[in-house]
């Protein structure tokens, strides 16, 4: 069965990526769909490669300069719209639903809960309406989602977890959070297929060297609806593409859901 190559990447600045080779990174992995977070930029910032998809969805926030979510594909979609019904939410251009024959695909930049948690209440009113939102479009048809998910969800997935258990990512509450999500029907596709895999991180620190020393967080992800269990493969963190303090996350899924 032919397959659709998707990724995602905080790139924290496309235009700022752009500069640091985004460009030989499409260029390698030649993804079917790529699926953007903090792209910080105005709709159609020029690309290097803007023949690679036909089809490019924007949804910057309205504060310049800040957040904001892309979707980069080789396929039309049959619909697209932007964030979700809930509280009165910033718009800060977090979430793009695009709608394809057999699947939605979700983008999303989870907000961060910041410095001294001054955002964690907020932070799990949007998780509650997020959580809503796929959950709805999960009664319709399939669903992948993905992105900046701003949660290191189990200790495996943090290389410091005993000193970051009131860190923004890796409070209990985000967690917990997260395990609603996945308790509603979706799989973390890494770890279903990785279940003990250590040392695997898509987020380090520019402070200390972290990076280089692998003392990371896995926060970014490809959730799928159960319905897709099994249909999927191949999920991976690719830790050698740089230009970001992101590295991209991927995973195959069947190519007629798309087409």
């Amino acid at each position: 069965m032919k397959t659709a190559l998707l990724h995602s990447w905080n790139v924290n600045g496309l235009r700022a990526a752009i500069r640091k080779g985004f460009g030989n990174y499409v260029a390698r992995f030649d993804p079917d769909v790529l699926c953007l977070q903090e792209i910080k930029c105005p709709a159609d910032t020029p690309l290097p490669n803007e023949a690679a998809f036909p089809h490019k969805i924007w949804h910057p926030a309205d504060k310049p300069g800040y957040s904001g979510t892309a979707i980069f594909s080789k396929y039309a979609p049959l619909s697209v719209s932007f964030n979700f019904d809930g509280e009165n939410h910033p718009q800060e251009g977090r979430v793009i639903t695009a709608e394809f024959p057999q699947v939605f695909v979700v983008c999303a930049y989870v907000p961060n809960s910041q410095n001294e948690l001054a955002r964690l209440d907020y932070r799990m009113r949007w998780d509650a309406d997020f959580r809503k939102h796929i959950c709805s479009l999960a009664e319709k048809k399939s669903v992948l989602v993905c992105g900046d998910l701003n949660c290191a969800h189990k200790p495996i997935d943090i290389a410091r977890p005993k000193g970051n258990e009131r860190s923004a990512g890796f409070t209990i509450e985000e967690r917990d959070s997260l395990s609603a999500t996945l308790d509603a029907g979706f799989i973390d596709t890494f770890r279903e297929k990785n279940p003990d895999l250590t040392a695997a991180y898509s987020w380090w620190s520019y402070r200390m060297k972290a990076r280089e020393r692998n003392i990371g967080w896995r926060i970014d992800y490809w959730l799928a609806s159960k319905d897709l269990a099994g249909k999927f493969s191949a999920p991976e963190i690719h830790p050698d593409v740089e230009g970001s303090d992101h590295c991209p996350v991927s995973v195959r899924v069947p190519e007629n859901l798309f087409c």
